[in-house]
């Protein structure tokens, strides 16, 4: 019986898209129709910001007892301003979160081979032109998670993006999943530039990445679908129904 689910489903934007309410949503659509539909079976998600937040946190209490911040810093500069907010010390942090990623998954791969038999993997990110955009992320992925994985890519305006940011702020869960946000001006210097159009407008259906074609479909967040899990539904199952035919066209001509 031929499989009918996704291996891995890369899930990119800008910061507050709407990324992580769609996996949100597809959390609790049943599992039959979000194969049928979606094609996306039992699930897990793994994000970078979990692993970014922790890094402040570790520079943080190491600050508290008396030792040197080693990833971060709590303030940035920016158009000559200096202003509060955790940045990282050296550009090369931003890689080093995609191999983390990689390595999370090659952990899961050791522990169950047929992993993907019964799982749908989940990778979520953003990058800005700022830390290297898309097209460097991508390039710090493994061959094995290329040549198995879609991309779906959250789509809304800078302007949208800052909107949102401001709207889901909850600062006294500055950790959480969905509630965290950016400063308006560290997201200005980090997201406003985004290389999403550059680096996929080579080919209206595939990224090209080393060597690698990977099928990305584009989930347009304007005028807003996800505040309302009834409007994500119906474009959602058109991007994920475009994806699944482009993957296996990509499969057969390899």
């Amino acid at each position: 019986m031929e499989k009918n689910t996704f291996d891995i489903v890369i899930v990119n934007g800008r910061p507050a898209s709407g990324k992580s309410e769609v996996i949100d949503f597809l959390k609790n659509v049943p599992p039959a129709e979000r194969i049928e539909k979606f094609h996306i079976g039992e699930f897990e998600e793994i994000d970078d910001f979990p692993i970014l937040w922790e890094r402040f946190e570790d520079d943080d209490l190491m600050e508290e007892m008396g030792l040197s911040r080693l990833i971060s810093n709590k303030e940035f500069e920016y158009n000559g301003e200096k202003l509060p907010g955790y940045t990282f010390k050296e550009q090369w942090f931003w890689n080093f979160l995609i191999r983390k990623l990689v390595l999370s998954y090659e952990k899961k791969l050791r522990d169950n081979p047929d992993y993907h038999r019964e799982k749908t993997l989940l990778i979520e990110f953003s990058r800005g032109s700022q830390h290297g955009g898309f097209r460097e992320a991508y390039d710090y992925l493994s061959d094995d998670i290329l040549k198995k994985a879609v991309t779906l890519y959250i789509s809304v305006t800078w302007e949208e993006s800052l909107r949102k940011n401001r709207r889901r702020y909850n600062p006294d869960r500055p950790d959480s999943w969905l509630e965290h946000a950016l400063e308006d001006k560290k997201l200005e210097m980090m997201y406003k530039a985004s290389d999403w159009e550059e680096f996929s407008g080579a080919d209206p259906d595939f990224l090209l990445v080393k060597g690698h074609k990977v099928p990305y479909g584009v989930f347009s967040n304007m005028p807003e679908k996800t505040d309302d899990p009834e409007k994500i539904r119906p474009h959602l199952e058109k991007v994920m129904a475009r994806l699944w035919e482009n993957q296996k066209r990509s499969r057969h001509n390899v």
